[in-house]
């Protein structure tokens, strides 16, 4: 293996060895594929006489004058004449040596943007150089980097770490035929012309990433985002898990079906029948389980339980709130309690007793079913014999607390099943790629009764408009909850916090119960809150966006979302899920505030008009992630680290599908390749894949 372009951490780093560190760059590959931003045509001379403004210029000439101008700002400012123009060159900030190299009669060479104004043509902190020397031969690269890793030491760096990387082709040439990729373009040649263009490529190419260098990469990469997955559920495929088999005529799982106050629908019917396929099987089932808001995915996780507990086994669900847990808890008991299960119940919040008592439930296997918060993975929760466990929201967890939970079943030969749901449906594309490792089983169908959605986006000028339409919902017995996005206020944020909203609608609504929901009350005052609005004596609910996932109440028929421009397009469709969940006729309200100026950012405004046009998630799924992009829409599965740096699921499709298609003839047939391309292209985070 070649020696790290970082020294061994006995030895003191430097600041931008630090800075190497901080970007990742520590073997001579990621080096190799830390790719340019952008580049600077530092190739090429031109004339004052044919530079527009706007241009980024490279320009030769003499200092004419040079003066430090102190009204206002101190300044440095230094007349260009290349004799076909002049240009003002001005510095903010300078040194004595700058002021030397910039002494009139000095020939200088200056690159920088092109501006215009009163006083001409003028570049603001051009790069200077002395006049004379060799033109580069390529387009000079600018990578991303941090503080305290300048341009020009990155630049040294990626140079050695190209020149000692290992970069022997591993996709055999008939693949690369195979989308119209010229096998002689190989992968060092492709990576030394991207971090070094010729000045006569197509800038454009480069940018939009449609040059067959940036092709070969993006194909490359994705193949090794494929082979991984693949690899990961091929690994799984090895390991043992409990067999969750046998739904006879008195079983738990038959009693609750018939107990359910309602039927499900054709598409929860289906889901169900793949989950009990899976854990029938002595294989850890990884399964993805999406639905809309309202889909039903709490009653299919129940029945996957019924299973799993008439199989003798424990069953955990874990969500990322204790408001969404204790909604899960309520319908649980509900259920299941009625039955003969006991349901043991977990948060960081509870009393000493109350906890020792939860924790020898769990521990001698009495619990059957436990649901809590990120509690249930501490140390001192042990399960007698885990076999299911069921992740509510999965994206709100980070890997480290998937991994800690699926290791609660305490046997080096067995690890459990597992279910994450969802409400975010994932799109396609996103399932091909992202998720490629897992099955995914989609609700697709709401359950019936559910009453469409009204969205409205309203100016916050109209605001008193909204109030009166909130009067004539409580005077109908109706009950409203009112979004906010910040607590207090913020200097940094011009928005209307949650306490002063209480305040108002307080003020505005005499005799109407309001309450106030926030992260920083105490938990007994959110649960006091909370069941006052569920049991209705509540009318009006304002709070920050810790509803926007499990509440439900059916007799909530106006959400009100405050600066809604400020919230995500998921977010959005989240949190008008709270509305429209019994039957009358509910309605969302879209508040956008914009001060003097009526206008919306392009992306805010394609928001706020996807969520009037659609109720469907996976429509509203689709649109975010187009206006979003996948890096952002992902959060990178939720582990905090881009899974792909170069390529488009959505507009790579075409090399989504052959690596897809590639990546099992490679395993089978290229193991050695195979190995060593994912560990070029992704090293250590192939341990995202594992939760």
């Amino acid at each position: 293996m070649p020696q790290s372009p970082v020294p061994p951490t006995a030895q003191p780093l430097t600041g931008p060895q630090k800075a190497l560190r901080k970007l990742g760059l520590l073997r001579p590959i990621d080096l190799a594929l830390h790719l340019p931003l952008r580049y600077e045509d530092e190739t090429r001379l031109v004339k004052l006489r044919d530079v527009r403004e706007g241009d980024v210029a490279q320009v030769e000439g003499r200092v004419t004058h040079a003066e430090v101008k102190i009204s206002g700002h101190r300044q440095l400012l230094v007349t260009l004449d290349d004799d076909s123009g002049t240009c003002l060159l001005r510095f903010f900030t300078f040194y004595p040596s700058q002021q030397k190299a910039l002494a009139v009669g000095n020939r200088i060479r200056v690159r920088g943007e092109i501006r215009g104004g009163f006083a001409g043509l003028t570049m603001m902190h051009p790069v200077v150089k002395p006049a004379g020397g060799e033109l580069a031969t390529a387009l000079t690269p600018v990578y991303p980097t941090v503080a305290g890793l300048p341009q020009t030491y990155l630049r040294r760096a990626v140079r050695a770490g190209l020149a000692r990387a290992e970069l022997p082709d591993t996709v055999p040439s008939q693949y690369l035929l195979e989308i119209g990729l010229d096998p002689s373009w190989r992968l060092r040649q492709a990576l030394s012309f991207l971090h070094n263009p010729t000045p006569d490529v197509s800038l454009d190419t480069l940018q939009d990433h449609s040059h067959p260098a940036w092709q070969r990469l993006k194909a490359e990469e994705l193949l090794a985002q494929q082979l991984s997955q693949l690899q990961s559920r091929r690994a799984r495929d090895r390991l043992r898990a409990p067999t969750l088999a046998g739904t006879g005529s008195n079983s738990l799982f038959a009693r609750l079906l018939v107990s359910l106050p309602f039927q499900l629908t054709a598409a929860q019917q289906r889901v169900v029948g793949e989950i009990t396929q899976d854990i029938a099987r002595p294989i850890p089932m990884h399964r993805l389980l999406q639905g809309d808001v309202g889909a039903g995915k709490t009653v299919v996780a129940a029945l996957a339980a019924a299973q799993c507990i008439d199989a003798g086994w424990q069953c955990a669900l874990m969500a990322p709130t204790e408001i969404l847990a204790t909604q899960h808890f309520a319908k649980l008991v509900g259920w299941l309690q009625p039955l003969g299960v006991t349901v043991a119940w977990l948060t960081g919040s509870q009393k000493a007793k109350e906890r020792r008592d939860m924790l020898a439930l769990i521990a001698s296997g009495q619990a059957a079913l436990v649901v809590g918060t990120h509690a249930l993975i501490q140390d001192k929760v042990q399960f007698q014999k885990l076999a299911l466990a069921v992740i509510d929201e999965q994206h709100r967890f980070g890997v480290a607390q998937r991994l800690a939970l699926r290791s609660k079943l305490g046997s080096q030969l067995q690890e459990p099943h597992l279910l994450m749901m969802t409400a975010t449906p994932i799109p396609r594309t996103l399932a091909m790629s992202y998720y490629a490792d897992l099955d995914v089983s989609t609700i697709d169908e709401l359950p019936p009764g559910r009453t469409p959605i009204v969205t409205k986006v309203v100016n916050d000028a109209r605001r008193d408009e909204v109030i009166a339409r909130i009067s004539d919902q409580l005077v109908q017995g109706r009950q409203i909850y009112w979004v906010c996005p910040l607590i207090e206020e913020s200097e940094a944020l011009d928005l209307r916090n949650a306490t002063e909203t209480h305040a108002q609608l307080s003020a505005a609504l005499p005799g109407v119960m309001v309450g106030l929901l926030h992260s920083r009350l105490p938990v007994a005052e959110k649960k006091a809150v909370m069941s006052l609005f569920v049991s209705g004596q509540m009318g009006v609910l304002v709070s920050t966006t810790v509803i926007e996932v499990g509440v439900d109440v059916p007799n909530a028929s106006l959400m009100v979302i405050e600066h809604a421009e400020r919230f995500g397009l998921s977010q959005l469709h989240q949190l008008r899920g709270r509305v429209g969940r019994g039957a009358a006729a509910s309605a969302c309200v879209l508040l956008y505030a914009t001060g003097d100026a009526p206008r919306l950012g392009e992306a805010a405004r394609e928001r706020l008009k996807a969520m009037v046009q659609s109720n469907d998630g996976f429509e509203i799924a689709r649109r975010d992630l187009e206006i979003r992009g996948p890096g952002e829409f992902m959060g990178a599965r939720q582990s905090g680290d881009a899974m792909l740096r170069f390529a488009d699921v959505v507009a790579d499709a075409q090399l989504l599908d052959w690596a897809r298609r590639l990546a099992p003839l490679m395993l089978d047939q290229h193991p050695a390749q195979a190995e060593q391309h994912v560990q070029r292209w992704l090293g250590s985070r192939t341990d995202y894949l594992k939760a």
